[in-house]
């Protein structure tokens, strides 16, 4: 059946879960009534002496700085046809949380491993080659699998590509989730917990305690037969920015192992309570902020190179809701647990309403602030962050359909970065920061722009792209980040997995669907690229590695989703009842506003 004849209501993430409350989790509350509630489920490193003991042992002398390795010279870079689909549907033969569908593959050392109850479903040929390629990535310490390596080109020089980045291995870790291999993805978490216990220090200054490493490699010597760790947290990054998102990451993907596998003792370790509660501490702590919203610096995350996206980018501030409403379901009360909660919620509260009331844009929102008055003065003001409507781009209004809307990249005093940037706004879906409504909205706008934000080759990571005069202010005459090309309006297929779990979500796997079909018509003849170049995504990008791990799992990810939509317990969450949108406009009052807040 052709996708655009696809007749699917939106999935409740709660009759999802029903039956797998009862296979996975059959002691929760969810699984006495049939339903789930999806939130309940020159630089040196050194250890740090107060770590707790079992996160120090006498392997420690075998972890070190990347940046003790790395030389100064080298510079690092940065299906089953959904039809008509019940809930019921979703679940049908879930048994147990290894059952795999038929976009996965059996474990190289089970053979006799059963097939899903949707064996029927003939997978396209590149599923084969994908999880072949997959595997090829993985890298082992002292014989254990412990994550996969950003990319395997034979072509080109290695660079840090040779090495895990904790954001990278997200949709590789989810890939084996789904197919019934958890144990890499255990190992992934305890390795890079045992990371973050390091002292990170840059120059003369030293890092907080919770930073989680950008990336890490594993350096055999075939003389002693042994293995060394070396980690990166920043001091050997391009710009020398410690990852704000590898934290986030790590806190959701424990979520995804937790629902996946029914397994809590692996988040009920002292060491993980406490690696979350070192995260959180980095985020929750008091300062001169007048906004909910974290404050960033350019190159923190996934678009890890100067792309103006300093201040309170839309990509961070969504896993920070994400990750905040996975810690909330991670966290015991013990040990100090309880007061994290407790600003947990304080601040999802905050920042869910910060992000929907002051980052979403439509057409209304749009003509509201082209009609701004500015240099407004008191609480009563429309105009709060000062914004000069002579700043608006001119393409804003040519992009902006009646049908739609989306939250914009970046919001501080006097500046609002109307880009699109697909990261953020699909993890804002997924972890319901998005009201329904914006939700939909979202899946309109990919609809009514998608030769703009999806083209040949799916998905554009930012819309427009940086050119000329801005392009060399913005990004410094980046030679990476020219006009339509890698972080600058590059079209990454990573993102395939993203926008079908956003997809199916919302009631459109249509929508993902066409994204897939696109990806299957070349990406694995290309050889996996990292991202494709042009305004329609249609040439392979000019330093692009070839064998991208993350293209790779990405497309697994998204194939298994979409033939068995149960798997997105691992990444989506309900929307938070207490944190029922106001239903106000922007220009709110101050007097309002507090009323509204005091009420919640």
């Amino acid at each position: 059946m052709p996708a655009h004849m696809f007749n699917f209501a939106a999935l409740s993430l709660d009759a999802l879960g029903g039956p797998l409350a009862v296979a996975v989790e059959p002691c929760c509350n969810g699984a006495d009534n049939g339903r789930f509630d999806f939130t309940s489920h020159d630089a040196k490193s050194r250890p740090v002496n107060n770590y707790p003991e079992s996160l120090r042992s006498d392997e420690r002398s075998d972890e070190m700085s990347l940046s003790d390795l790395v030389s100064p010279g080298i510079s690092p870079r940065r299906l089953r046809p959904l039809e008509t689909v019940r809930s019921s549907d979703c679940l049908e033969g879930l048994l147990s949380p290894t059952i795999k569908s038929s976009a996965g593959t059996p474990r190289s050392t089970q053979t006799g491993t059963p097939r899903s109850i949707h064996a029927s479903f003939e997978p396209h040929p590149m599923v084969a080659d994908a999880w072949e390629n997959l595997r090829r990535s993985l890298v082992y310490f002292r014989g254990k699998p412990v994550g996969t390596i950003a990319a395997m080109d034979p072509t080109e020089e290695a660079l840090n590509y040779n090495q895990v980045f904790v954001r990278d291995f997200v949709p590789s870790g989810m890939a084996f989730l789904m197919n019934g291999e958890p144990e890499i993805v255990r190992n992934f978490l305890l390795k890079t917990l045992r990371l973050q216990a390091w002292e990170k220090r840059i120059d003369c200054f030293t890092l907080g305690e919770g930073v989680m490493p950008a990336s890490f490699k594993v350096l055999h010597d075939p003389v002693r037969d042994s293995d060394t760790m070396i980690a990166d947290f920043g001091e050997s990054a391009i710009g020398r920015v410690a990852p704000v998102d590898s934290g986030f990451w790590w806190i959701i993907l424990l979520r995804a192992y937790t629902r996946s596998t029914g397994d809590h003792s692996l988040a009920d370790m002292p060491d993980c309570q406490r690696g979350m509660r070192l995260i959180l501490t980095l985020c929750l702590s008091e300062g001169f902020d007048t906004f909910p919203t974290l404050l960033c610096a350019d190159g923190c995350c996934m678009i890890d190179r100067r792309m103006g996206i300093y201040g309170y980018p839309i990509e961070i501030q969504a896993l920070f809701f994400l990750a905040l409403r996975c810690a909330r379901v991670l966290l015991k009360p013990e040990g100090g647990g309880k007061e994290f909660l407790e600003r947990i919620d304080k601040r999802l509260h905050a920042l869910s309403f910060h992000i929907r009331s002051y980052f979403w844009l439509d057409f209304q929102r749009l003509n509201n602030i082209y009609r701004y008055k500015t240099e407004e003065y008191s609480h009563t003001a429309v105009n709060k962050f000062n914004v000069i409507p002579d700043s608006i781009p001119d393409w804003v209004f040519d992009f902006m359909p009646m049908k739609g809307g989306y939250f914009i990249g970046n919001v501080s005093p006097a500046r609002m970065d109307f880009r699109w940037f697909c990261l953020g706004n699909c993890i804002a879906i997924l972890s319901s920061l998005a009201t329904p409504e914006q939700a939909l909205a979202i899946m309109d706008l990919f609809e009514e722009r998608w030769d703009d934000l999806v083209g040949e080759m799916p998905l554009k990571i930012a819309y427009p792209a940086l050119e000329g005069h801005e392009w060399r202010i913005v990004t410094g005459c980046d030679p990476k980040n020219t006009r339509w090309s890698y972080h600058n309006g590059g079209s990454w297929p990573v993102l395939l997995w993203l926008l079908t779990a956003a997809c199916i979500k919302t009631g459109r796997p249509q929508i993902a669907q066409r994204a897939i079909e696109l990806i299957e018509c070349r990406l694995s003849e290309d050889n996996w690229p990292e991202y494709y170049d042009g305004k329609l995504g249609r040439f392979i990008g000019k330093q692009a590695r070839k064998f991208q791990t993350w293209s790779i799992a990405g497309y697994l990810v998204a194939k298994m989703m979409l033939e068995d939509p149960s798997h997105l317990g691992m990444i989506a969450l309900e929307e938070d009842k207490m944190m029922k949108p106001a239903g106000m406009a922007r220009s709110a009052s101050w007097t309002v506003m507090n009323l509204v807040s005091k009420h919640y």
